[in-house]
């Protein structure tokens, strides 16, 4: 080869073989890839949250939990119990808008069995699917995933084959404790099967229950359920165990056979008019919990 054509011919191969410039649409791509990446870092989601949600970290453990049951930003998640909306808020932002957040009550059959609740408490909840959600729209920013409701045992059909996880964090033990009254339990595990997709995640963190004690004392009427009783419970509703972990374990937290789960905080219920033993209440903490995780085949 002529000597002067050798050199342009290696700086063509060299140029083929070369990555191509980016272009300012590929470098915008890159910068909006990367700022909802920072955006929907779990960690920078916690962080994010008030000072009152973050002191209770320590016994709740969000970060080892959610990461524990393998969420990721733009999944569809359903929160059985949300409540209040303490996970509902870290989920909205940690989610993100590719995802879509709904929640799942209590049947309303399920509410007046508790006994205490007041009529209007119970009528409200007619009209809770709406009400609850117009309220987490209240939560969301612009960036935060959308959201929507059902009420376990009356789950919509289009939901089904949608979520990519269901989360019962601390939502269990009424099921359970209600079951001969009504199947909540069941219609709650027929729902979740029914809307995960194959292979979609159930995660549960639960109080848990001595296993010295009788099966009695941990049906859920004061909070606490056996580990594997509730395993067992849940594989014949049609999951797979995956696996638990020690993440909310609380070593402190030794019931008697005479205490219920809600003397302890953030509730105090034994302890609201007795300063000491609230005291001592705090001193122990929030309750020991499993965290177990399941898998729809």
């Amino acid at each position: 080869m002529n000597k002067f054509l050798l050199p342009l011919v290696l700086a063509l191969l060299v140029s083929a073989c070369a990555k191509p410039t980016s272009t300012d649409s590929d470098v915008s791509h890159d910068v909006r890839a990367t700022a909802k990446t920072v955006k929907h870092s779990l960690a920078t989601v916690l962080a994010a949250q008030p000072e009152d949600v973050r002191a209770r970290y320590v016994y709740r453990n969000p970060q080892d939990t959610l990461e524990f049951f393998g969420l990721d930003p733009g999944t569809t998640v359903i929160e059985a119990l949300p409540g209040t909306g303490w996970y509902t808020k870290i989920l909205l932002d940690y989610i993100g808008a590719d995802g879509h957040l709904i929640g799942a009550d209590y049947a309303m059959a399920m509410w007046p069995l508790f006994g205490f609740f007041p009529d209007e408490f119970i009528e409200a909840k007619k009209t809770w699917t709406t009400d609850w959600t117009a309220e987490a729209e209240e939560w969301r920013g612009d960036d935060d995933a959308p959201v929507s409701a059902f009420v376990f045992g009356s789950m919509p059909a289009k939901y089904e084959g949608k979520a990519d996880a269901v989360l019962f964090i601390r939502a269990l033990h009424n099921l359970n404790r209600f079951e001969s009254k009504g199947g909540f339990l069941s219609a709650a595990l027929s729902d979740a099967h029914k809307a995960l997709k194959p292979g979609g995640i159930v995660g549960v963190v639960q109080h848990r229950s001595p296993d010295s004690f009788p099966d009695e004392w941990a049906d859920g009427s004061r909070g606490y359920l056996k580990k594997d009783a509730l395993i067992a419970r849940i594989e014949a509703a049609g999951f797979e165990f995956l696996g638990s972990s020690e993440i909310n374990v609380n070593p402190k937290d030794q019931p008697t056979e005479e205490d219920i789960v809600w003397r302890l905080p953030p509730t105090y219920f034994t302890s609201r008019e007795n300063p000491e033993l609230h005291a001592k209440m705090e001193a122990i903490g929030e309750s020991n919990r499993m965290t177990l995780k399941f898998r729809k085949p």
